[in-house]
């Protein structure tokens, strides 16, 4: 029998094996194959992977020297993130001629709200079969779907029939499809949580379900608990968010051999500002707040940060602060820098709010030059202009198969 009428109609598309996926359509060669997407190497991690590397249990975040272990025949490729970004762009231009409300969660999901275009569940799966038939056709890749009367349930049911999957789940179906779910599919059951829920002996939903919450708030507290007992009842009133102002944006790197030479700690604090720079111009955002992250290679590791007195989106201004940080509030001792990490924050819209009285005029033909530059990189790639500075490579600073984070600028 259909489900009925709904009060809302949300869908979540979750692409499969993204980053795999898309190495894939490029090469078709690897289709059948296990492909991991990372850098090998002691400091290497896991991105993403193509299912048939899964089978061998490897997994985004695991050590790259365990999924050398697990699957030695593995195909490994580096990763292209503008290739990645370009075609995450494309399928945000289909996702936006579905619904008005979109709500991206990264660079390979998103949400959408169908209430008003879907009357209930049902339309609402026809509508996502035609969206994972338009991805397929034009992008060449697959999209799993998740069709529910709320972001929860929707989230956790394009995740059951991966890949190429989609499921609905109405409010009558909680108990048969969700119930069964472990309680870490619960947002915000983190490991620590969930070691205190296996430890009261509550291991699935169900059990969440069936449990006092008095009992629970015991081992988790009573916010948490509140929120725990109403996802098991299947209960999310969150709305699809369509435009969520970013907050912050950062960009890090871990290194395989720890950086030493403080002319290569230099150049790597200027790599880190420039690539945030870049990513505030091409949202149009100015940061006030400059934040530096360094890990030593005993894995101490310092947050630091410090206010502008205007806000920017120059490289120059960011690492002129982030040596600042580093110089005066990083204590490294005998220490390499395992970690690097650059971020700005207190973000607002280019040339709102009160600006300074006189234009600086340096400033503004550094930010001309800048914006000629990500002109001339978004046309030609991003090898097109270089700093002559960021040409220099030191001891240490190799990139074959040492770095373990993506230094893509992440956007919170």
């Amino acid at each position: 029998m259909p489900p009925g009428p709904v009060a809302r109609v949300i869908l979540h598309l979750d692409m499969d094996a993204f980053y795999a996926a898309v190495e894939v359509r490029e090469a078709p060669s690897l289709a059948g194959r296990p492909l991991i997407i990372g850098h090998r190497g002691r400091r290497g991690v896991v991105s993403t992977c193509s299912y048939e590397a899964r089978k061998f249990g490897v997994h985004s975040a695991m050590p790259s020297v365990t999924a050398e272990r697990l699957c030695p025949q593995a195909v490994w490729l580096p990763g292209r993130m503008d290739l990645y970004v370009e075609v995450s762009e494309e399928i945000r231009r289909i996702l936006d001629t579905v619904s008005p409300l979109v709500e991206p969660l990264s660079i390979d999901e998103a949400f959408l709200d169908l209430s008003g275009i879907a009357s209930d569940l049902t339309r609402g799966v026809e509508i996502a079969r035609d969206l994972k038939d338009r991805i397929r056709a034009t992008q060449r890749l697959t999209a799993s779907c998740g069709v529910a009367p709320n972001k929860f349930l929707a989230k956790v049911a394009s995740d059951l029939e991966k890949p190429d999957g989609l499921v609905v789940i109405p409010l009558a179906a909680v108990e048969a499809r969700l119930w069964p779910l472990p309680v870490g599919r619960l947002w915000g059951v983190g490991p620590k949580t969930e070691a205190r829920l296996l430890g009261a002996g509550l291991r699935t939903i169900r059990d969440i379900a069936a449990s006092d919450e008095a009992t629970l708030a015991a081992r988790v507290g009573a916010e948490l608990a509140s929120h725990l007992k109403a996802l098991a009842r299947g209960e999310d009133d969150r709305p699809v968010e369509s435009e969520r102002a970013a907050k912050s944006i950062s960009e890090e790197r871990t290194y395989g051999v720890d950086l030493r030479d403080p002319d290569a700690i230099d150049r790597a604090l200027l790599e880190r500002a420039e690539g945030v720079g870049r990513e505030l111009r091409r949202l149009g955002l100015v940061g006030r707040t400059v934040h530096l992250k360094v890990r030593a290679g005993d894995f101490t590791t310092w947050t630091r940060a410090r206010t502008l007195s205007e806000p920017t989106d120059l490289a120059e201004e960011i690492v002129r602060v982030a040596r600042e940080l580093f110089a005066e509030r990083i204590a490294l001792g005998r220490q390499g820098v395992r970690l690097l990490g650059v971020g700005i924050s207190g973000l607002g819209s280019e040339g709102a709010g009160q600006g300074a009285l006189f234009a600086d005029e340096a400033a503004e033909k550094v930010r001309r030059l800048a914006r000629a530059a990500d002109a001339v990189r978004e046309r030609f790639g991003e090898q097109a202009v270089q700093r002559a500075r960021l040409l220099q490579r030191g001891h240490g600073e190799k990139d074959e198969g040492d770095a373990e984070a993506s230094s893509l600028p992440s956007v919170d």
